[in-house]
């Protein structure tokens, strides 16, 4: 799966982004590279944000599984490929 990056100029300077398929990731800085940098550390800690607080809430009987989304083209016709569990 891949996420999509926004990057918009700053009305001042620099650059402010977001994940467009992850409202809660964004960041800003003032060269564009700086602004990619920062957003994959935005990302990385709201996911694992959210995993903290997925996991307060889990009961002991919870089953945890890991799933990848795969790109559609690599899902079968009947659509069986696009997610898979391991």
């Amino acid at each position: 799966m891949k996420l999509t990056a926004v990057f918009e100029p700053a009305k001042e300077r620099g650059y402010s982004c977001f994940v467009e398929e992850i409202a809660a990731a964004i960041s800003q800085g003032e060269t564009l590279e700086e602004a990619k940098a920062n957003l994959l550390d935005a990302l990385k800690l709201v996911l694992e944000c959210q995993r903290e607080l997925a996991e307060k809430e889990l009961s002991p009987q919870a089953l945890r599984e890991t799933i990848e989304l795969a790109s559609p083209r690599d899902q079968g016709r009947d659509g069986s490929r696009y997610l898979q569990t391991t």
